[in-house]
């Protein structure tokens, strides 16, 4: 009878271990996709084209400047319709997910214009990102602070 438990232990053992695993190549795509993602809203800066990123934003996004002043949807699409970016790069940027949100950090750094004003950004940016009731990955709240040389 005591090997019988051992088995029954070892076996359930197994399936947890499986169930994590499973759970970890879950995690894993997640990950990816939403890093995809990101990889898509930075081309859209790269190529000034905001119809790239506008899908990737919810309804209710919400963008927190370094100024620390809040952003709606449309305020931040408008204020990226009016930005010229002539060189956009992320940095060190990863995704951790936790169920249907993913949390991704990274550090932004580009060169540009708005309203004819040089712009010469160095920040970190931390992006949350939520699996909406239709299955697509949308970007929730983005902010930025500014990286101190």
């Amino acid at each position: 009878m005591k090997n019988a438990k051992v088995w029954c232990l070892l076996g359930l053992l197994s399936l947890g271990g499986a169930a994590v695993s499973q759970a970890q190549q879950t995690s894993g795509a997640t990950e990816k996709a939403v890093l995809a993602l990101e990889d898509q809203w930075a081309q859209s800066e790269r190529t000034n084209n905001v119809a790239l990123v506008a899908p990737l934003l919810a309804d209710k996004f919400v963008y927190t400047g370094t100024d620390g002043k809040f952003s709606d949807r449309a305020a931040f699409l408008a204020e990226l319709k009016a930005t010229k970016w002539a060189g956009v790069e992320n940095e060190d940027v990863k995704a951790t997910a936790f169920g249907d949100t993913v949390i991704v950090t990274g550090t932004f750094k580009a060169k540009g214009s708005a309203s004819g004003k040089p712009i010469d950004e160095h920040t970190r940016y931390t992006d949350v990102w939520v699996k909406m009731p239709n299955g697509k990955w949308q970007c929730v709240s983005s902010q930025d602070s500014p990286v101190k040389m």
